[in-house]
């Protein structure tokens, strides 16, 4: 749907900015007045990571006056693969650091504000007062809700996005979006989408289940195509859609979203680790759960286990303990992985964290296993404590 421009004009553009941003200025549809406009905007960014890279470096070159970064990690190796602000002189570095130096070598026009935190229900309301825009480049629940909420209150649109191994999905959200022609109301948030979070441990993160490095590009496109566009006032925005995209199948499609009436007004923050739940680890029992020290003590006495690997094909490719079998978790989930059980040895389960074979050791306690035990930490603990040459991932 149309919307007006969400910000005023910058009063003039420089020399410098006019030779910058030409190829803009000389859009019909953009001009001086759309490029003021970008110059004259605060938008702040959620993460500096798989999509807050991209989305932060295109808005820097497309002008935006004022870019905002929110995060507290540092940067990883694993991150080279798809967070492409950063490179491997940063790795160890803060990222807010890591991508202010390459904002500021893209566009040294740019001012950037680092905001290097955890974003919380302290501070969230707050800090998006102090911007036009926000944009959602987050990767999980708790905090995809909280910035919701917290842009509800604050009076103040969005962009979200989600990626996960080869699809991803892009909307608008803005509670206080203004009526339309005919007085209709356009105001939705994330909550009208997903009234609820799924369920703990249901949806894979990234880390666990793997992210297609380059859609990270394609979603970040989008997303920060939506900011252009809220802000100048140009074109049809997502709000009240969800894009859809497909990179094997190359599908772009949307779906309509409508306010939901009878839900509840969003009037103040909450805890929102417990609104989307954790991964019940705490219901393991402690008797149940074996170190990584432990589980080689274990396999060096010649004790009767069956050690069990319940990650997908595609990680036991990288890197596995010696003596394993491959039953992951989808066998499990569907009940096939029961048979591969041996009757008469423990079963001892590892993943890559420890998330995934303790829900598999919930699974088998409810059949009736009683004689299972899961290895605290994953394989990512038995490497960093007894093989710190593993490869890891």
């Amino acid at each position: 749907m149309s919307l007006p421009p969400l910000v005023s004009p910058a009063a003039d553009l420089t020399r410098d900015e006019i030779a910058r941003y030409s190829r803009h200025l000389i859009i019909p549809d953009l001009g001086m007045v759309g490029q003021q406009r970008l110059k004259s905007a605060r938008v702040l960014v959620v993460g500096a990571g798989g999509l807050g890279s991209p989305t932060l470096l295109y808005l820097a070159a497309a002008g935006v006056g004022t870019l905002g970064i929110v995060d507290f990690d540092v940067v990883e190796e694993s991150n080279l693969q798809r967070q492409i602000i950063h490179g491997t002189s940063d790795i160890g570095r803060s990222k807010v650091q890591s991508a202010r130096d390459s904002l500021r070598e893209t566009n040294p026009l740019v001012t950037v504000e680092l905001h290097e935190f955890r974003l919380s229900v302290d501070n969230a309301v707050e800090l998006f007062t102090a911007y036009d825009l926000i944009i959602d480049g987050t990767d999980n629940f708790a905090t995809r809700y909280l910035i919701n909420d917290a842009a509800v209150l604050a009076h103040k649109p969005y962009i979200w996005g989600s990626i996960y191994q080869f699809s991803g999905q892009v909307s608008v959200f803005w509670e206080d979006a203004p009526e339309g022609p005919d007085g209709d109301k356009r105001g939705l948030n994330y909550r009208d989408l997903y009234p609820e979070p799924p369920p703990p441990g249901s949806v894979p993160s990234c880390a666990e289940g793997g992210v297609f490095g380059i859609l990270c590009a394609s979603i970040a496109s989008v997303m920060g195509t939506e900011a252009i566009k809220l802000i100048t006032g140009i074109g049809e925005s997502l709000l009240g859609r969800v894009l859809i995209y497909d990179a094997l199948a190359m599908t772009y499609r949307t779906i309509e979203i409508r306010k939901d009436p009878a839900a509840p007004a969003i009037t103040a923050l909450i805890d929102y680790e417990a609104f989307c739940g954790a991964v019940p680890d705490v219901a393991v029992p402690p008797d149940s759960t074996i170190t990584a020290p432990q589980l080689r003590d274990l396999l060096v006495s010649g004790a009767t286990i069956a050690l069990i690997d319940v990650r997908e094909p595609a990680e036991w490719e990288i890197n596995r303990i010696s003596g394993a079998t491959l039953i992951p978790k989808s066998a499990f989930d569907s009940g096939a992985g029961l048979a591969g059980l041996p009757p008469d040895a423990t079963a001892v389960l590892y993943c890559k964290t420890g998330v995934r074979s303790a829900q598999v050791l919930e699974m088998l306690r409810r059949a009736g296993f009683s004689d299972v035990r899961h290895l605290q930490g994953g394989i990512v603990a038995w490497a960093q404590q007894l093989e710190p040459d593993m490869a890891m991932y």
